[in-house]
């Protein structure tokens, strides 16, 4: 698996735009063959041009989080996002802020919404990648592409980036508030010229926004260094319990799936040393209303609907 990610980062550090796309197309493929049944991946005529299914698709079903954990093959792509030399999330970031310095241009507007598309994909599948987005670039980055200029499909998928970004993680979260991101998308959905679609997704962001933060407890220093041996030990024996043993494997990935989902270690510590807290439904209420007239509302139908299927406000 070294060796194909090698190959890959060498293409996507490539200025030519051919190799590129052909080190964006090196990852989709692994990522297909770890996410995708293998009755899916021979047949043919089941898949779609782009092997991973966009959220809200109607593509292949991809294997169930069990299936994925029990996978030796998962497991080990899972050890290797752990390292900063095989973390493919950092490098798709780099890709995508140089893509954002070339021309405009159609053939650079699928590069960049084939690197978003599996940026969500890889923000899915190992959560602790969302803390690379807590500085300020990449999420400038992304904010970036909310632009006016920019196609709708680049829009929508940056918006839906924007909520597996958020998702479980309050640094990332306060950073998005810090950089108006609340006044960017919100001018995105009232602008005259923006497309339907693109409206209805700002609407879907608006609505994850706006639901209460769950606090993250606390630990001391202490307890946090043992929490990340026991996570360290526990990642290096899940490739051989994952083989001898499935539900083993599962058991142990599925808990770092479980600690990741939390606003993580590193950024919980960031959060207390600065005094930032997780905020209530009624404080983001506050900050989104100085942009948008009708926040009461979104709470009213986010409070009937439960359009998440959790928590609301």
């Amino acid at each position: 698996m070294e060796s194909l990610l090698s190959l890959a980062f060498d293409n996507l550090s490539s200025k030519d735009n051919n190799r590129l796309r052909k080190g964006l197309k090196q990852i989709e493929g692994l990522l297909a063959q770890l996410c995708l049944p293998a009755s899916v991946l021979a047949s043919p005529s089941k898949r779609r041009p782009s092997a991973l299914p966009l959220a809200g698709s109607t593509g292949p079903q991809a294997k169930s989080l069990s299936e994925l954990t029990s996978d030796p093959a998962f497991v080990e792509f899972f050890r290797l996002q752990e390292s900063f030399e095989w973390n493919v999330t950092s490098r798709l970031l780099a890709t995508l802020d140089n893509l954002l310095g070339n021309q405009p241009s159609s053939y650079t507007d699928t590069l960049i919404l084939s690197t978003l598309t599996l940026l969500q994909g890889l923000l899915l599948l190992h959560p602790p990648s969302r803390h690379l987005l807590s500085p300020s670039l990449p999420m400038t980055s992304i904010l970036d592409l909310l632009d006016a200029t920019n196609p709708p499909p680049i829009q929508s998928s940056a918006l839906l980036l924007l909520v597996i970004a958020l998702l479980g993680c309050p640094a990332n979260t306060r950073n998005f508030e810090r950089l108006d991101g609340l006044r960017t998308v919100s001018s995105l959905f009232k602008a005259k010229e923006t497309a339907r679609d693109v409206q209805r997704r700002a609407v879907e962001f608006f609505y994850f926004y706006l639901m209460t933060e769950e606090p993250t407890a606390t630990t001391t220093e202490e307890e946090e260094e043992e929490e990340i041996a026991s996570d360290q030990a526990a990642t290096s024996k899940s490739a051989p319990s994952a083989t001898s043993g499935p539900e083993g494997g599962a058991v142990k990935l599925a808990a770092v799936f479980s600690r990741s989902l939390d606003s993580g270690k590193g950024a919980r510590s960031a959060l207390q040393r600065e005094g930032r807290v997780t905020r209530t439904s009624e404080e983001k209420q506050e900050l989104l209303g100085r942009h948008l007239g009708n926040v009461h509302d979104l709470v009213h139908d986010l409070k009937r609907e439960s359009p998440f299927g959790g928590k609301a406000c």
